[in-house]
């Protein structure tokens, strides 16, 4: 179990008891977020999930701090710091899937390592980790097999190449999938296949990732010319924008720089698909669950180009201009290109509501009425959950949030 003991000092540690390793880790508070408190506490813990920073601590920790986005951040030396509680939900997962349940940070655990994703971590690290993991899979009695990296639950809603929701938006952490790291970990088990592009819910974006993390051929019927081993930022036959900068492609911190040294932002490109080989493509994302933007019929291509083959799913939403809402499984071929231009949409979203004083937002999604990727339909237009003053939202009024 967890025990904690106040110390008066600059780190503010914490000791834990790791039964399973017969030692003790000292927790850092250092960067104990502020968001803590909002957090609720989770009502099951089923998973544990291990993610790479793909940045060096400096830049990680103030970022996974300020917006709560772990549980614990293992630092380069091999020092674990305490983000959320490790009872509360950090958001660490973003759109996530695992075994047909969404919303992975509902029923998980994060823990982040500063390090990248296909390169070895210090010593120190592996120790560290596999303590803490020792020690939680103790408090929650998570078998071996469900501890999993980020890159096995993260999914993505289709875009200009998938025309799915698919797996393959995330290779963070896909290390802690390979025999010898998890042996490392104390790890003596790992998922032989993902159950979600098995049973059809997401189809496999990244044969290659699929490989490294099941030890297998590609899940999926996709032509294996698509496989992807290059970890090159250039623009080749086979790897696009998308293989690249992943859901951070049309981003305006990502820059593409042609072949005859012009360069655009992600938000100034037109044809993704029309890039000059030898583009060279720097990634600068400033988060690692970057913020799904809205998309608009119109200023984004037709709803088809937006939502792809789900177009006419449940989980697909429409809102009309004036302020109409409307799912695409109540939408046939015809009204879907019948759509009016600026029509807003929303892929793997749930419709919640309407709101009152028996019901409250936070009755509904719990507390993920305030994340910006939740919406409000409040007089004719979406507000974004962050935006939202509680005690001010009309009743009756309805909101969306991921699935």
């Amino acid at each position: 179990m967890v025990r904690m003991r106040k110390v008066v000092s600059v780190a503010a540690s914490v000791w834990l008891a790791v039964s399973s390793a017969f030692a003790v880790i000292s927790f850092d508070n250092s960067f104990y977020s502020p968001r803590n408190r909002e957090r609720g506490v989770r009502k099951a813990t089923a998973l544990i999930i291990l993610h790479t920073t793909e940045a060096p601590s400096g830049s990680a920790l103030r970022k996974l701090s300020d917006l709560g986005e772990c549980n614990f951040c293992i630092n380069e030396a091999g020092r674990v710091f305490r983000i959320i509680d490790h009872k509360r939900e950090a958001y660490h997962a973003g759109r996530s899937m695992w075994n047909g349940r969404s919303n992975v940070d509902e029923f998980s655990v994060g823990i982040e390592v500063c390090g990248y994703h296909d390169k070895p971590l210090a010593a120190a690290q592996y120790t560290a980790l596999a303590a803490l993991i020792g020690e939680l899979k103790a408090i929650y009695k998570i078998p071996d097999g469900c501890v999993l990296t980020h890159s096995q639950v993260a999914y993505g809603a289709p875009n200009k190449w998938q025309p799915r929701s698919h797996r393959g938006r995330k290779r963070c952490g896909m290390l802690f999938a390979t025999p010898a790291v998890r042996a490392r970990l104390g790890l003596k088990t790992r998922p032989a296949y993902d159950p979600d592009m098995r049973a059809g819910r997401l189809a496999d974006a990244d044969p290659y990732l699929s490989q490294v993390l099941y030890g297998r051929p590609p899940q999926s019927k996709l032509p294996l010319t698509r496989v992807v081993t290059s970890d090159s930022n250039v623009i080749g036959l086979g790897r696009g924008a998308w293989d690249i900068a992943r859901d951070a492609y049309d981003d305006p911190t990502t820059l593409y720089v042609f072949p005859n040294g012009t360069k655009k932002r992600g938000n100034q490109m037109a044809n993704f698909k029309l890039l000059p080989l030898g583009t060279k493509v720097i990634v600068n994302a400033p988060a690692e669950n970057r913020v799904e933007k809205v998309q608009a019929v119109g200023d984004n291509g037709k709803a088809q180009d937006i939502a792809g083959d789900e177009v006419l799913k449940a989980s697909t939403i429409y809102i009309y201009p004036d302020g109409r809402y409307i799912r695409g499984s109540q939408l046939g071929a015809d009204g879907v290109l019948k759509l009016p231009y600026s029509t807003k949409v929303l892929v793997g979203y749930q419709v919640g509501g309407p709101v009152s004083a028996s019901r409250p937002a936070a009755t509904i999604c719990g507390p993920r009425w305030r994340s910006s990727e939740t919406y409000f339909l409040i007089a004719g237009a979406l507000v974004s959950g962050n935006k939202v003053d509680e005690a001010k939202i009309p009743a009756g009024t309805m909101l969306f949030f991921k699935s």
